[in-house]
């Protein structure tokens, strides 16, 4: 199976479980079923909890922790029904399996779309349940009374009247024998212990104190560190090469070809970095050597003249266009962007005759696990994946061209082999945030009220139809779509309200008078903002709310524009996500998100020319610094809603406030990111 096969494999199958939508319910446990622990001394009445006699519970991962919190929200799920005290909460990271699948992902083991919580609350907190259930039924079966007089707290068995009480590590081989219950009552809210606390998090102590174990610390015995240079030209390939040089480069190993270039090993990183600066090679550019960022924007312009897929349809938009006492029609373009996780691109792989084991930082237990299969040519009971902590995601780790390297490699050397990249690789060979064009127009009647809106997006398409592709390796993004609708919307509707001369906050209130949820959002936001008194002297404010993942997002972005440069001195987010597990992991995760959009608003810009990524290290594709982060301040609507996303909704709310905050500042709109000092400075606005 080629690269290219493999990446359409796997998009369709994201496209498949996406459609499924949750309708597939994996569960941890079959009703009805008389699973028993697999040996005594183990209480194992699912495949994500094990109760041991010391009263401890380990519960199992399949959701990846990237430092979004989910080593610990995901227990406190399950623990909560369980019943247990926090202290005794150990995890363990779950192997490729189909049983920890994610059901809103149709089964897959994915860590992506803000669906950690949405497609694992009520399975894990059903398998908490179903445990705490079969405990109270071995501890009353052996006392000889009702299970209705029991009652648990933090891992003990009580028996009210008559004083007595069991450990759960006490009860493990009674519990072990006790059927599982088909049916199980969750807890009221009202009684909940844990959920919605903050809780110590499972995952610092080990970040803290260096026993945490990334992709990049992994080591076996025999290990080998490959590089892996391949062609600058995206779709180009390998012409001819020549590897004296490199294999004269002390400790070099090995100099061999595989589908993504040509892997040099050595016996440590500097060895393979040298050995591969050393390697001449004739590439073969391909039909791509001469594609510029230029060119994709024509094309993308000439197509966004013309009508395309039609995602949705209300009413007669030419006619209630043609009508509008006011129009108004504008083009907004966003640039490809890198993922720029701070620890790159890694994985190591050890390849035998019968056997694979990959140990990787992955976002898909499900997609490393089938690509593993298809280079290393092994069946699925033969491909091991052993999950490690990632030092950021954001989308990228749920590719598979990583894992295909590391198991290529080493099949070819048979050796265990890290491949690691580099920081030029990481940037130059992504799959970017897809290049956007949109056009939009609108109508407002002689009151100021819209009447008419239409959207036309040009961009490589992720989940739906196809039409054209430049040729760039595109993925998903942190906030995926949202991270472009999140900007040309609120933008846009920011320009109506100044076109219809009312404040941008008042005209989004009136527009969300029919859904409540947003219009307090909205509220909140603008009044822990302060959005009705002046800013502080040379600063403006900008405000934005937009719906994505399950959760809404209201956000007050303040600046001030000195000489072209945009400052943002202070952030107000609120969020409305439903119920929620764990307050300051949504804090963090509005905090982090904000972060991200801020760095890609101001400064996120991929270039291609001759077919090539002109940026190449933080030098010119940069993060958000210390000193540029503004002060933050994060507010959780109280709900009893399903729970929502927290991962993504910030970072697309982030452009939308920040571009409002500016024009608010200049006078001047922007239509084109990141913001553009010269723009500000008195050029057109792009």
């Amino acid at each position: 199976m080629t690269r290219y096969e493999m990446t359409v494999t796997r998009r369709l199958f994201l496209k498949t479980t996406a459609a499924a939508g949750g309708g597939l319910m994996l569960g941890g446990f079959v009703p009805g079923a008389a699973q028993t622990a697999s040996a005594a001394g183990l209480f194992e009445p699912n495949v994500w909890v094990k109760i041991t006699p010391d009263g401890k519970a380990r519960i199992m991962l399949s959701m990846l922790e990237m430092g979004q919190g989910v080593m610990t929200a995901m227990p406190m799920l399950l623990a909560e029904e369980l019943d247990i005290d926090w202290a005794n909460v150990t995890t363990e990271w779950a192997p490729a399996d189909a049983r920890y699948g994610n059901p809103n992902f149709g089964g897959s083991q994915t860590t992506a779309g803000s669906n950690s919580t949405r497609g694992m609350w009520k399975l894990l907190r059903e398998s908490g349940a179903t445990a705490r259930a079969m405990l109270v039924t071995a501890a009353a079966k052996d006392w000889g009374v009702a299970e209705s007089t029991c009652t648990t707290d933090k891992g003990v068995v009580i028996h009210q009247a008559s004083g007595r009480r069991a450990t759960y590590g006490s009860l493990v081989d009674k519990a072990a024998a006790v059927p599982v219950p088909t049916n199980v009552a969750l807890k009221d809210p009202k009684a909940f212990t844990l959920l919605g606390r903050d809780v110590a998090r499972l995952d610092i102590p080990e970040k803290v104190n260096g026993q945490a174990c990334f992709g990049v610390d992994v080591k076996l015995p025999g290990l080998l560190v490959a590089r892996v240079v391949r062609c600058p030209v995206f779709g180009g390939k390998v012409a001819s090469f020549n590897a004296d040089k490199a294999k004269a480069v002390p400790g070099v190993k090995h100099v061999v070809q595989i589908a993504s270039g040509i892997a040099v090993v050595a016996d440590g990183y500097w060895a393979a970095s040298n050995g591969a600066k050393a390697l001449q090679i004739t590439w073969d550019e391909g039909p791509l050597a001469t594609l510029t960022s230029a060119e994709i924007t024509k094309r993308y312009a000439d197509l966004a003249q013309k009508p395309g897929v039609a995602a949705r349809k209300d009413g007669d938009f030419d006619a209630a266009f043609a009508k509008g006492a006011k129009t108004i029609e504008r083009v907004f373009e966003a640039p490809y962007l890198a993922h720029a996780c701070m620890e790159p691109m890694n994985c190591t792989a050890n390849v035998a005759a019968d056997r694979c084991d990959v140990y990787v930082p992955t976002q898909s237990q499900t997609v490393t696990q089938q690509v593993a299969m298809a280079v290393s040519g092994l069946p699925q009971p033969k491909v091991f994946v052993h999950t490690t902590y990632m030092g950021g995601g954001f989308g990228r780790r749920g590719e598979g061209d990583f894992v295909a390297d590391a198991v290529e490699t080493s099949k070819k050397v048979g050796a265990p082999v890290k491949v690691m990249w580099s920081r030029e690789d990481d940037i130059q060979h992504d799959y970017y945030r897809p290049v956007t064009y949109v056009r939009m127009w609108a109508a407002l009647d002689g009151t100021g009220k819209p009447t008419a809106w239409q959207q036309r997006i040009v961009q490589s398409s992720l989940m739906k139809k196809l039409k054209t592709d430049p040729g760039i390796p595109y993925g998903f993004w942190r906030s995926v779509g949202s991270s472009v609708n999140g900007y040309v919307t609120e933008a846009f509707i920011d320009e109506m309200a100044t076109a219809a001369g009312k404040d941008p906050y008042e005209f989004r209130r009136q527009l969300l008078a029919d859904h409540p949820r947003h219009r307090a959002v909205l509220e909140m936001v603008a009044d822990k903002a302060g959005w009705k008194t002046p800013p502080a002297q040379g600063r403006a404010r900008g405000i934005a709310v937009h719906e994505c993942f399950g959760s809404i997002i209201g956000l007050v972005s303040e600046v001030s524009v000195t000489n072209g440069t945009v400052r943002v001195h202070k952030n107000t987010c609120v969020v409305d996500c439903g119920w929620v597990v764990h307050p300051d992991t949504i804090k963090a995760q509005m905090e982090g998100g904000l972060a991200y959009g801020l760095a890609a608003a101001l400064k996120g810009e991929i270039t291609i020319n001759n077919g090539r990524v002109v940026q190449s290290t933080f030098a010119d594709y940069q993060p958000l610094r210390h000193n540029e982060m503004p002060q933050t301040d994060v507010f959780i609507v109280p709900s009893v809603d399903a729970p929502g996303g927290i991962g993504e909704p910030s970072t697309a709310a982030m452009a939308g406030a920040l571009v409002n905050a500016v024009f608010a500042a200049t006078g001047k709109r922007i239509y084109s990111l990141p913001i553009k000092a010269a723009v500000l400075r008195g050029g057109t606005a792009e």
